[in-house]
């Protein structure tokens, strides 16, 4: 299992630039491995994640925005429900994980 946040590396946007660093931030303190996808200058990579988004989280109005979270191929879903599992403790189950990364020991 790989964890994709899909992210736009040159957004104009300063919320998306933050909540980005949120996602990616919160994943590296706590040792999740993910791979970071820029569709910024890659259209099937933007092509990819907007056909894998499921219709009801489409904006009203233009196309879904970064961060967008994968486990694979699995959509796990956007900030907005990011936030909410981090505020209710569930971002691992949110993530698809079974359980928190242990912490390797570098003497081993």
């Amino acid at each position: 299992m790989v964890i994709k946040v899909y992210i736009a590396s040159s957004s104009g946007s300063v919320v998306v630039k933050k909540r980005q660093q949120a996602v990616v931030g919160f994943l590296e303190a706590n040792r999740i491995s993910f791979q970071e996808v820029d569709i910024t200058n890659v259209e099937e990579r933007r092509l990819w994640m907007y056909q894998h988004i499921p219709p009801e989280k489409h904006p009203d109005k233009g196309n879904p925005v970064p961060p967008q979270i994968f486990n694979d191929d699995r959509y796990c879903g956007d900030y907005e429900d990011f936030f909410q599992s981090k505020e209710n403790g569930t971002v691992f189950m949110f993530l698809g994980l079974t359980s928190q990364p242990s912490v390797k020991d570098s003497e081993s």
